[in-house]
């Protein structure tokens, strides 16, 4: 199985496609642009991982990890450098968009 990982940081997202063997297929960065705000970012972080997935042959899982906390029980971000992440909830967000785990 593939795997995509997102790089969730202050002033960058970048996001890279693993291959089962662990060979990078593909690897992109983007600005975070947090001054746009939480939606903003979710929608970039949206986008950046279905370009990202469409050059998998095969179905992937994907992981995120950025500085803050998650509150496993609400799926809440706490701490986080990029103020406008706290409180939010991230992980849910992320799996509705994307139609599946994250």
């Amino acid at each position: 199985m593939n795997r995509i990982g997102i790089d969730l940081g202050g002033t960058k997202i970048e996001a890279i496609l693993l291959s089962s063997t662990n060979k990078v297929v593909e690897r992109t960065r983007i600005p975070t642009n947090q001054q746009d705000g939480y939606e903003a970012i979710i929608e970039r972080i949206i986008n950046l991982t279905k370009k990202v997935r469409s050059k998998a042959k095969q179905e992937c899982s994907i992981g995120i990890c950025t500085p803050g906390a998650l509150d496993m029980e609400t799926g809440i971000l706490k701490n986080s450098n990029t103020v406008c992440l706290i409180g939010k909830p991230i992980k849910t967000d992320l799996e509705n968009a994307l139609n599946c785990s994250v």
